[in-house]
């Protein structure tokens, strides 16, 4: 039996800028919306939200964007992060596709968050901010911001959906260690959160409330920006350098992908490993498949409806063109909290829109039965967000098993999954 193989790439091969998929789209996403006037959003009209630097990636048309002096020293902590050819998965499936899969999970904080949070904070520090606010769904995020706000001494108030508060209490734990203020959302917090929980007490949350609790707190306090793990086009830009490390390495092992896979909430780990990949398709020069894994229970890509609407359900965000079911959609309770948005983000929706892109729904028992078998195979207990990827990979391995085809399947290994042993436990 051949043991699964790593390709390391140099740390002098690092990418120095991220790519920005915009300016290869042939068909421009429409644009976000003044949710006051219904008119085209100016980059002014954000900066009393976000870093004045992060507004001008989000408008931006370049195609590359240079990536810090600051934000790849840090990068260096965990990067450039593992391609591992899986052996034992393909053996465990016998099947003639070959298995690749990208490790972000081996980040301080276990996932491919800290990719768009070290640069957050980075550009926020410059323009002398000195609080932030944002939410999280299973803490991931939460718990990489956290963190990056530790090294450039930011103070951040992290708003976690109350479900996963109270199904996933180590992450608070740990965002605590990194300095930051934690609160279950809905809170009593914010005017919003208060709102909410005058109609319904025990209101157990979602990541549309809590994006507007930690943009109320960001437009009403002093010095205080707002940073967002996903669905925006800097988080995706900042993403791409997983991509981009994996093309170099996908050379080194000597093939290329035939089909990239990533499991799928507001869309930053799909866009990260599939839009530097994408491009040669945009291009003509590569013909290959993209298949975002979503859940069951939240399934905007495969069921929603492709129109304006907005990012939280307080309507403060601008309006955004999107497949979504509906800003106030309030998902079932499931583990994979990360994966529980209502929306996908623009540019996504556009290339879904234009037939470059897939998605496919899965249950929760089928990611769960596909990540205990990979943890045995490969060693890693996946997340339950990147089990939902597992599981298409898994289909694929089978489809290629069936006709004989001896494809190449990426796919990418968003986190690990050693703060989720509960979910694992009441899943057997």
């Amino acid at each position: 039996m051949k043991s699964t193989k790593k390709f390391m790439l140099p740390e002098s091969e690092m990418p120095k800028q991220w790519y920005n998929i915009l300016a290869d789209m042939p068909v421009k996403p429409k644009p976000l919306l003044n949710p006051a006037t219904n008119e085209p959003l100016l980059p002014v009209e954000m900066e009393a939200i976000f870093a004045k630097e992060l507004t001008i990636q989000e408008f931006s048309g370049k195609r590359w964007h240079d990536i810090p002096d600051q934000v790849q020293e840090l990068y260096k902590m965990y990067r450039p992060s593992p391609l591992v050819r899986a052996y034992a998965l393909e053996k465990e499936l016998d099947t003639p596709a070959r298995i690749f899969f990208k490790n972000e999970s081996v980040s301080p904080v276990g996932s491919h968050k800290l990719n768009t949070a070290i640069p957050q904070a980075y550009y926020n520090k410059l323009q002398g901010i000195k609080h932030l606010t944002t939410e999280t769904g299973a803490g991931q995020w939460g718990t990489a911001m956290s963190l990056a706000c530790k090294h450039f001494g930011l103070d951040l108030t992290v708003f976690m959906v109350k479900q996963s508060y109270l199904a996933k209490p180590y992450r608070k734990v740990v965002m605590g260690i990194y300095g930051a203020q934690v609160h279950a959302s809905p809170s009593k917090k914010t005017a919003y959160g208060r709102e909410v929980l005058a109609k319904d007490p025990e209101c157990g949350g979602s990541l549309g409330m809590a994006i507007s609790e930690a943009i109320e707190m960001a437009v009403t306090g002093k010095e205080t920006r707002y940073v967002l793990g996903s669905v925006l086009n800097h988080v995706i830009l900042h993403q791409t350098v997983i991509g981009l490390e994996a093309e170099k390495q996908m050379e080194m092992a000597g093939f290329f992908p035939d089909k990239v896979i990533a499991c799928f909430g507001g869309g930053s780990n799909f866009s990260g490993i599939s839009f530097p990949f994408l491009r040669h398709k945009l291009k003509g020069e590569k013909q290959l498949e993209f298949i975002a894994a979503e859940p069951e229970a939240c399934p905007k890509l495969t069921r929603g409806e492709f129109r304006y609407d907005f990012g939280d359900t307080a309507h403060l965000t601008p309006l955004i063109p999107m497949y979504t079911l509906g800003n106030e959609f309030s998902p079932e309770q499931i583990h994979a909290a990360g994966l529980r948005y209502h929306g996908g983000g623009q540019l996504v929706s556009q290339l879904k829109q234009d037939g470059f892109i897939t998605s496919t729904a899965i249950s929760q028992k089928e990611s769960f039965k596909a990540g205990v078998l990979f943890a045995a195979a490969e060693g890693i207990v996946p997340a339950p967000e990147s089990n939902h990827a597992i599981a298409a990979v898994i289909r694929e391995a089978i489809k290629a098993r069936e006709s004989g085809k001896a494809e190449t399947i990426l796919f990418n290994l968003s986190g690990h999954g050693h703060l989720d042993l509960g979910a694992y436990s009441e899943m057997a």
